[in-house]
């Protein structure tokens, strides 16, 4: 397991550039919407901890993960430096997990080879809503902040 031993919200902010001239959305799925929030919250909270004014931080809701590329794809064609695509899919009793997971990591790919802003995976895989809520504040950190930190870095490349 890739956060075995990591925390997601542990970094070195002197390492992170300052975000006071960043423009950054964050495509929210409104699909187990408690774990998205609180993903969102890490986010956001992290921008702004490293300059990202509160009016350059924009939020898009959308329905699902699914929907988390469309959305994506739609905030590359706006004036942002990052888009940060937010969602949480759970394993359940049919293949659905896989489709929607590989479906959202293949179409975010996509949108990073064709286009000059990037769109950082902020999307939980997880076996149980225990894992979920582990990797969005609780004992493994949030992947929210790590998120954040990558479209800052990103930026700056």
């Amino acid at each position: 397991m890739a956060t075995a031993d990591k925390s997601l919200s542990k970094y070195d902010p002197s390492q992170v550039p300052d975000g006071a001239d960043y423009r950054v959305a964050l495509v929210v799925s409104e699909w187990n919407i408690k774990i998205t929030e609180a993903l969102f919250q890490g986010a956001k909270t992290t921008l702004l901890s490293h300059n990202v004014p509160d009016k350059n931080i924009i939020r898009i809701n959308v329905p699902g993960s699914f929907e988390l590329i469309y959305g994506a794809s739609r905030a590359q064609q706006m004036d942002f430096d990052a888009v940060i695509a937010i969602g949480c899919v759970i394993q359940g009793e049919t293949r659905h997990f896989e489709f929607i997971s590989n479906a959202v990591a293949q179409g975010i790919k996509d949108l990073n080879v064709n286009s000059t802003t990037p769109v950082i995976f902020c999307v939980l895989t997880d076996e149980t809503l225990e894992q979920s809520e582990a990797r969005s504040g609780g004992e493994k950190g949030n992947k929210g902040v790590e998120a954040a930190v990558t479209a800052l870095r990103m930026i700056w490349l």
